[in-house]
């Protein structure tokens, strides 16, 4: 019969001469999300496995009082309370200089950690040190798989399938979907182009030969660009099934068209960087493109429907009128 879950053993540097050093320090990033955020650490301290494990909780100035919730609730974890929203990428980046382990876990605060998947996860990344980065599956609330723990890096083929709908027409499709691979449930240990920041381990000294997160990524494409430097290095990023958390994604982004507007910059960004210079053109034009279908979809439905105040017409207006600007990309940023 398999072991169920165990309790994670946490370090905390007031015990560090007893303890010696954590085994993984894990980063949650949080933005007013304190009950999320309660119920993630709760949970992963229930049921993360028979690991030492830091944990550094970074939040990015909250308003619902989520670091004093924290450090009331947990006293041993370490929490930072930032004056301002510094964006993911930053509050990992800042986090991890307070790490003492030599692997990091990057772990969302929306989340809820199943079956020793801290344990797992590591001994995963452990026998296979080509990985580099390493992820697991994620879930919904309902148990049902949550493809977006991992994807296909962005090409001409999956940006145009994405214009045209077709990966949402055929969404269990392996071609029209290649970016997040429809044809795969994530119950098999793969390797992928990209292992996303919401369970995400990588050894320390990766991350710190890195750099960390490029910070010009604010809210999204940060891991992605992480594992397209790491693959450059020859590192294949790996992703294994007997690593799962519940993930309700988008936790810390309500407002629909501030999220599209940033993944589009994100995307754009990665076009620049990653792609060879002859085919940046195409991909630029493939995101206008992705725009533009949508942009004129919801005008159409909003005729028909006689419904000029529908949310996905307002949305998608929004979306095309600052084209010009998201198309640009993010811009350099300072650390």
């Amino acid at each position: 019969m398999a072991a169920g879950p165990r309790p994670l053993r946490l370090w905390s540097a007031a015990e560090a001469a007893r303890l010696g050093p954590p085994e993984v320090s894990i980063l949650i990033v949080s933005y007013n999300t304190r009950a999320l955020t309660l119920k993630a650490i709760e949970t992963l301290l229930d049921a993360g496995g028979d690991v030492l494990a830091e944990v550094i909780v970074y939040d990015n100035a909250s308003h619902d009082g989520s670091a004093e919730a924290i450090r009331e609730k947990f006293p041993r974890i370490h929490t930072v309370a930032s004056s301002e929203n510094l964006g993911f990428a930053k509050a990992n980046n800042l986090a991890s200089r307070l790490a003492h382990a030599g692997m990091l876990l990057l772990l969302n605060p929306d989340t809820e950690t199943y079956d020793n998947a801290v344990a797992n996860l590591l001994a995963f990344a452990r026998r296979n040190p080509q990985g580099g980065i390493y992820g697991g599956r994620t879930v919904f609330p309902d148990g049902s798989l949550n493809p977006g723990s991992c994807c296909n890096r962005i090409s001409i083929h999956s940006q145009l399938c994405r214009a045209l709908y077709l990966d949402k027409l055929f969404p269990r499709s392996g071609f029209f979907n290649a970016e997040a691979i429809g044809n795969w449930k994530r119950d098999s240990e793969r390797r992928v182009d990209v292992v996303v920041g919401c369970f995400l381990m990588i050894p320390k000294a990766l991350w710190d030969r890195l750099g960390g997160f490029d910070l010009k990524y604010f809210m999204y494409g940060e891991e992605a660009d992480l594992c397209h430097r790491a693959r450059a290095l020859g590192y294949t990023p790996m992703v294994t099934p007997e690593a799962t958390i519940m993930h309700l994604v988008g936790a810390s982004t309500n407002v629909r068209a501030e999220k599209i507007l940033l993944v589009g910059q994100a995307r754009a960004t990665l076009i620049r960087e990653h792609w060879a210079p002859w085919s940046v053109p195409i991909g630029l034009f493939l995101l206008w493109l992705w725009s533009a279908v949508r942009f004129f979809f919801y005008r159409l439905q909003a005729l028909v429907l006689g419904r000029p105040d529908l949310p996905g017409r307002l949305t998608w207006d929004r979306v095309w009128r600052e084209r010009n600007l998201w198309l640009k990309g993010y811009g350099e940023i300072q650390d």
